[in-house]
């Protein structure tokens, strides 16, 4: 794996650092009055979600992890594990539920998800950017309403509460963007 110097790292690279998988959040390049220059970098374990603060000096040297991302086709859930297909080799592979985290409400069926790999462990798994979703419960339409930029509450198909414009309706599709968890667009 290649070695990086410390002010070589940047947001979202994947280090090896004190016998884990860090992936590096933020990065702040600091240049003191008195000393050498340093990265501060806020870290984040991939394997247990702990954060930490680590200082970087340029003749540091750290080991970059590249992960193998594969798209993997979402099957069923049984017994809080996902079950995803490989959509090349057709191998199937479970996951635990909590790879998500607060977007598994988002997961459909059939849906292609990003699945980041290192060696044969599962470490990340990255939903389609834009979901599409159906209302099944928000305020009615107040005529008069809709021209002051203002938003209604309104919960979707899979139990998760956004913020709509007041001209959707009940029943209506929506795009909801996934990282964000908030309305796009009708569908």
């Amino acid at each position: 794996m290649p070695k990086i110097n410390g002010n070589e790292i940047r947001p979202g690279n994947v280090l090896e650092h004190d016998g884990g998988l860090w992936a590096a959040v933020k990065v702040d390049h600091v240049k003191p009055g008195k000393g050498g220059a340093f990265a501060q970098v806020e870290l984040k374990n991939l394997r247990d979600g702990r954060k930490l603060n680590e200082r970087f000096r340029s003749a540091d040297k750290v080991e970059r992890v590249r992960l193998e991302q594969k798209d993997q086709q979402f099957l069923y859930e049984t017994d809080g594990m996902l079950v995803f297909m490989d959509t090349e080799t057709f191998e199937q592979v479970e996951l635990p539920a909590d790879i998500l985290g607060e977007r598994r409400p988002f997961l459909q069926d059939g849906m292609t998800v990003v699945v980041e790999y290192y060696d044969t462990e599962a470490l990340n798994a990255t939903l389609p950017q834009k979901v599409v979703c159906k209302i099944v419960e928000t305020e009615p339409v107040v005529k008069g309403q809709t021209a002051a930029n203002s938003f209604k509450p309104a919960v979707l198909d899979n139990g998760v509460r956004v913020m709509v414009p007041p001209f959707v309706a009940q029943d209506e599709d929506i795009v909801v963007n996934t990282e964000t968890m908030e309305y796009s667009e009708r569908a």
